[in-house]
């Protein structure tokens, strides 16, 4: 834990932090009623738990909280070991040992829940534990946790080894304590199996329901997973070997050494078939996973068609009514598949050749070529065209001058217009406007 970082951390987020007379009103110690203090409370627990999730620190030492981050020349808070009691009492923060230890038998635990009702445990002096942990924080890493594996898992519940719960927890103190606090909530169990080598291993509810005990399949998926795990450092290392030994055949060849070379090449062949015999094992017990997955599954299926049925009967379903439901959704489903079908059959770009593309770009040159080759109006023509449009216009203006217009209703008329257009050498034009009576 970098206590420097944290008091760089400390001053960027309390502006007033370095001020003499704010500083030390807020390192008295607490007195008098707590409406008293309860804004300096307030201010040490929020800054205590900011820091702490800024940096990811899951378990806090009080005594480290006290002295180095909030140290302030040698100055201390007087009223810290108060806020961390208080914090206990209402839930911030927590021991480890209030958490229940799943590792034990579930007599062992039975006993202690029991005792803690019988004899009130007295106060713990917060300031003398070695660390402590972070309610907020720990809430939040467990949902992560699920989270992540929900990515690689599609099933409701999952099993893994301790050694990899440990990595995505961050450490064995950090899994230990999330493993207590889902424990307590009934979505992660501790199982171990003794076959030739003691094997831990962590089942977790991906779906945040509680989990049923602990089977006997359970013992053998945890092995088997174990067993992949293992399999897969044996491929890593046979891999780095390889490789080296690569390399140094290759040397061996461009200095000359053919015999050194050889002996390389031999190893390679070596490693070659232990890496494949290595990779079919893998893919047979990953296969056996697959299976295992896939019976869980169905099992899961079975269990839901058995609670359908069950509704069916509970709530006076008739069997026309599922058989209607039932042909609405194959219909959807089959106008999905169509939709999907028709989207596959659209041709893209990729499936386009290079030389298709080519030969339509020099079409479309020689089209814009012939285009450009078009011969424009002759004069004489546009000169005819622009007196027409002339005198069509003057014509028009004549005819809308003489307009009269009376004082009837604009509905009871109709508006007649007239145009002849010139034929051939012709350049007679006539409009033609008049009025005429309904």
């Amino acid at each position: 834990m970098d206590s420097i970082r944290v008091r760089d951390f400390i001053v960027k987020e309390v502006p007033d932090w370095d001020d003499e007379v704010v500083a030390n009103a807020r390192f008295k110690a607490f007195s008098g009623q707590r409406s008293d203090w309860e804004p300096r409370f307030v201010f040490w627990r929020d800054l205590i738990i900011k820091v702490a999730t800024h940096f990811r620190f899951l378990l806090i030492s009080p005594s480290q909280v006290k002295n180095d981050w909030f140290n302030r020349g040698g100055l201390t808070p007087l009223c810290l070991d108060h806020v961390l009691s208080l914090m206990y009492n209402e839930g911030d923060i927590t021991r480890t040992v209030d958490l229940g230890d799943p590792t034990n038998g579930r007599l062992t635990q039975l006993f202690k829940k029991v005792s803690s009702l019988i004899t009130r445990p007295a106060t713990p002096d917060i300031m003398t534990e070695e660390s402590v942990i972070v309610t907020t924080l720990l809430k939040g890493k467990a949902a992560e946790i699920v989270k992540h594996l929900s990515e690689s898992h599609w099933t409701s519940s999952c099993i893994i080894t301790m050694k990899k719960f440990q990595d995505i927890c961050g450490g064995p103190e950090e899994a230990s304590a999330i493993l207590r606090y889902m424990s307590g909530c009934g979505t992660a169990q501790y199982l171990s199996v003794h076959k030739k080598e003691f094997i831990e291993g962590v089942k977790i509810s991906l779906s945040g329901a509680a989990l049923s005990s602990i089977s006997n399949l359970d013992f053998d998926v945890l092995h088997l997973i174990r067993t992949t795990e293992k399999l897969q450092q044996q491929l890593d290392v046979i891999e780095r070997r390889y490789e080296l030994s690569r390399k140094s055949a290759l040397a061996s060849l461009q200095s000359g050494n053919r015999k050194l070379a050889l002996r390389y090449a031999r190893e390679l062949k070596l490693f070659n078939q232990s890496r494949e015999k290595c990779s079919s094992l893998l893919n047979r017990v990953e296969e056996v996973l697959g299976v295992i997955a896939d019976a869980e599954s169905t099992k899961k299926v079975s269990e839901a068609m058995q609670i359908g049925a069950r509704a069916i009967k509970e709530n006076n379903i008739s069997v026309e009514d599922v058989d209607l439901c039932l042909r609405d959704l194959q219909e959807s489903i089959d106008s999905q598949k169509e939709v999907e079908k028709a989207l596959e059959q659209t041709p893209s770009y990729a499936d386009i050749d290079d030389e298709d593309i080519e030969e339509e770009f020099k079409n479309l040159e020689v089209a814009v070529e012939k285009e450009a080759q078009v011969p424009a109006p002759e004069k004489g023509f546009a000169n005819a065209e622009g007196r027409a449009v002339s005198e069509g216009t003057e014509v028009l203006n004549d005819a809308f001058s003489n307009l009269k217009l009376s004082d009837g209703p604009a509905s009871a008329g109709k508006l007649r217009i007239t145009q002849v257009v010139s034929e051939g050498d012709k350049e007679t034009k006539k409009l033609e406007m008049e009025a005429v009576e309904a």
